[in-house]
């Protein structure tokens, strides 16, 4: 994903943050121990979003610990995981090594070709594993290259082609909830989409880069213009996010989704003077 996926801290209880730390170390203990030391450095928040979505929703057996690694050697560190801790672990890697061949290929970039080399392997037995998501994720890569090359200025054509692709990993199995899970990670991926689109837009067309905003480059009233679109979508997100019946973490996962998400925009947007506010941000 994006590195957009994360919770404001200082507006979740002790117990939420406490929770939510447990859940990136239990990650983190899977991934090491599923597909060695080096995929820990694939690690981040996002997918612990997608841990305690599912965890909240199917209430699956947890195991839980407190012990040093590799990252803090010197001090324990508690941590929580269950089937959807593993299950994130592998998206993670498949979603790494699937970026790291995008970055080979549009950049020439020799260490996301190496990198890529060596998640290989572990990629090979996540696509035999969860065949569904991980052609969604291929499809995906191929049609986004597609919208890139032609320069498509409509940002909905690329937006919605990343919704695909989290649709299926939202889903873990079939079942009576997979609607509204495809709606969820549908919605969420046309956000994050967006979002980085948005936030990229400065360096993109600095490097003369595709961007489904290029035109808005250097425009007046960005911030208002791409707040206004975020929120109309993340009003779906919240949408499908509702019709879930979470309890265990649904504090957690409304903290993400409300304070969260926005954290890097309102840093970089709103810190601009922006006249289609009338007022200077702070």
């Amino acid at each position: 994903m994006f590195g957009y996926l994360t919770a404001e801290r200082g507006h979740l209880t002790p117990e939420e943050d406490a929770r939510y730390r447990a859940a990136y170390c239990g990650l983190c203990r899977s991934l090491r121990g599923r597909w060695g030391t080096l995929s820990g450095f694939t690690l981040n928040y996002d997918q612990c979003f997608l841990i305690l979505l599912l965890q909240s929703l199917y209430e699956a057996d947890e195991t839980n610990g407190e012990d040093p690694c590799i990252a803090h050697p010197r001090k324990a560190r508690v941590w929580w995981q269950s089937r959807y801790t593993d299950y994130a672990a592998d998206m993670n890697i498949a979603l790494s090594f699937l970026k790291m061949q995008d970055d080979w290929e549009d950049d020439g970039s020799l260490g996301a070709l190496a990198a890529s080399g060596i998640m290989k392997g572990a990629y090979r037995k996540i696509a035999e594993k969860y065949p569904r998501q991980c052609e969604a994720m291929e499809r995906s890569i191929r049609e986004l290259h597609r919208i890139e090359r032609a320069k498509t200025e409509d940002p909905d054509a690329a937006a919605e082609t990343f919704a695909g692709m989290m649709a299926e990993v939202f889903v873990y199995q079939e079942d009576r909830w997979s609607g509204s899970l495809r709606g969820l990670g549908a919605a969420l991926g046309r956000f994050l989409y967006i979002m980085d689109a948005c936030m990229d837009l400065d360096r993109d067309a600095a490097r003369d880069r595709y961007n489904p905003f290029r035109r808005y480059y250097g425009a007046q009233g960005n911030a208002k213009r791409f707040r206004d679109i975020l929120q109309m979508l993340l009003g779906e997100c919240l949408f499908y996010f509702d019709r879930l019946p979470l309890v265990t973490d649904a504090g957690i996962l409304k903290n993400i989704l409300c304070f969260g998400l926005w954290d890097q925009f309102e840093k970089k947007y709103d810190s601009v003077k922006d006249n289609s506010y009338g007022i200077e941000s702070v």
